[in-house]
């Protein structure tokens, strides 16, 4: 799945650590979400839509729609 979270963050000026601790995970799951080696829980992927003010599918898609 693609996804757009490092471009957000970036976009805030926050740190791995930063999101993290504001989606009340490790550091370790927001990097793994970035490179894509682990798919978010849908609750999970329902709070970054929230702190991003964004709906879920403008953060992520699959990869056949990119």
């Amino acid at each position: 799945m693609h996804n757009r979270l490092k471009e957000l963050r970036g976009e805030r000026g926050w740190s791995q650590s930063e999101l993290a601790q504001r989606l009340e995970v490790s550091r370790q799951s927001v990097n793994a979400i970035e490179t894509g080696k682990y798919d978010p829980s849908l609750p999970l992927a329902f709070r970054i839509g929230r702190l991003f003010e964004l709906p879920i599918e403008a953060i992520f898609s699959d990869q056949l729609t990119s």
